[in-house]
């Protein structure tokens, strides 16, 4: 379906197609035009679906008749992390340009005194995380009497971030009449809750099953043997020798990702971390230079596993598979999008067999397992081996392990034919100078 055929102004339209779009995409189609008619809703949408257009542009929409008081915003937008709230401000620039709206983001790590000289003129459009919302509002600097649209994003995220209570503080502190949309891609018992306590008969949509991984994007599992060195070899091979143009590599902690950063530019392989600890600063450089492509591969952590709306990214790699499922989800579905080809490699051990069967389990396939190139520490020339990998994570190998006896066993015996060969050698050479086994030590000088 076309923009132009859900009832949005001549201004949007325009914006939008300066934007370079035409055409709806499932969601958008579905959700915009209850939105625009005031209704609460519930979408359910895998990441990468273009889901926060389809909330941003109803907004605009409806928020164009009215005016903003001081320190009392007229909607919210709550989402669980900083980079997913400062996409959603970008995303209102674009779409909101031919609009006189006013918008302010508050997120953590950015000063106090800009926010508040923003929302002191009075904005149309917050953006925040749950966090920096009730800190300032707990100071007196915000008031949500006026709040009219309420958009919770992400809600499952939420949950697993641990943000639902502040979540639900929140929406307590709203008027009980406003307009809710709620978006999440997967509907976790928690999340089911807050939408039966604080939505007025929400309108329901869902464009794909719930954490189902998009058809674009091929998955492979590829099983290592060892620790963490065989992890980042394993890594480093597929990054050089699958085309990749541009990736994300995923760790469960941020230790991990600090050292599979320092092991890629050791490598000389152009890669930045980006988790948690890092300022703020840092992090949004960090991730324009990514989308500009100065910076080839970003190791994160989940900070990142929501919402980046790279372009074209073609690969994404699992360096440790995520402890919850839902996460797999998400991580591969920042490649793959908006129809274009996606590739995902996960590498996983022998321990991470219970996690892979959860992740299986939720998206109703099995990961197929690949064979992986490695780089041969016994060649300086680097050589390249095709590697088998099994389909079992229970296959024990005693066969490697007795290979390697029996190997080290014929080195030793080459070892000890070779020494008394050569003693051999020095006793025949000491018995025709006549000097026998006792060799003065001057003549060894």
């Amino acid at each position: 379906m076309k923009f132009d055929e859900l009832g949005l102004s001549r201004d949007l339209l325009d914006a939008i197609a300066n934007a370079g779009y035409t055409d709806a995409t499932p969601i958008q189609e579905q959700a915009i035009p209850h939105l625009l008619m005031g209704r609460d809703l519930l979408g359910i949408a895998q990441t990468g679906t273009g889901k926060t257009a389809g909330f941003t542009l109803p907004m605009i929409e409806i928020l164009n008749a009215g005016r903003a008081r001081a320190r009392m915003p007229r909607s919210l937008i709550l989402e669980p992390t900083r980079e997913l709230a400062a996409q959603v401000a970008e995303n209102f620039n674009i779409y909101g340009k031919n609009h006189k709206l006013s918008m302010a983001l508050l997120i953590g790590g950015v000063s106090f005194i800009e926010q508040n000289d923003k929302l002191n003129r009075g904005v149309d459009v917050l953006i925040a995380t749950p966090g920096r919302l009730i800190d300032q509002f707990e100071r007196g600097r915000i008031l949500l009497a006026d709040i009219k649209i309420l958009v919770v994003d992400e809600a499952d995220r939420m949950l697993d971030m641990g943000f639902i209570p502040d979540v639900e503080k929140i929406m307590k502190l709203l008027p009980p009449l406003r307009q809710t949309a709620m978006f999440s891609a997967t509907m976790p018992k928690e999340v089911k809750r807050l939408t039966e306590s604080y939505m007025m008969d929400p309108k329901k949509i869902e464009v794909a099953p719930a954490a189902s991984a998009a058809e674009t994007v091929t998955q492979r599992l590829v099983m290592v043997n060892g620790g963490i060195r065989e992890k980042q070899s394993t890594l480093e091979s597929l990054i050089k020798y699958n085309s990749v143009k541009n990736a994300i590599v995923f760790c469960n902690r941020k230790r991990d990702v600090k050292s599979v950063d320092q092991l890629l530019r050791k490598k000389r392989i152009n890669a930045r971390a980006l988790h948690g600890d890092l300022p703020q600063s840092v992090r949004t450089s960090t991730l324009n230079e990514f989308r500009e492509g100065k910076i080839n591969i970003l190791v994160a952590s989940d900070v990142a596993a929501r919402g980046l709306d790279i372009n074209d990214l073609s690969h994404v790699f699992n360096f440790d598979v995520p402890t919850h499922a839902d996460d797999y989800v998400h991580r591969i579905g920042r490649t793959g999008r908006a129809g274009r080809e996606g590739h995902a490699f996960t590498i996983a051990t022998k321990e991470d067999s219970k996690y892979i069967k959860q992740i299986e389990k939720l998206i109703g396939n099995e990961i197929e397992n690949t064979e992986i190139n490695y780089i041969s520490k016994s060649n300086k020339d680097v050589a390249i081996k095709s590697i088998p990998v099994t389909n079992s994570f229970d296959k024990d190998k005693p066969t490697k392990n007795k290979k390697r006896k029996s190997q080290s066993n014929k080195s030793d015996k080459q070892k000890k034919e070779r020494k008394n060969k050569k003693h051999n050698n020095e006793k025949t050479e000491n018995l025709e100078t006549g000097m026998g086994d006792h060799i003065p030590d001057f003549l060894n000088r």
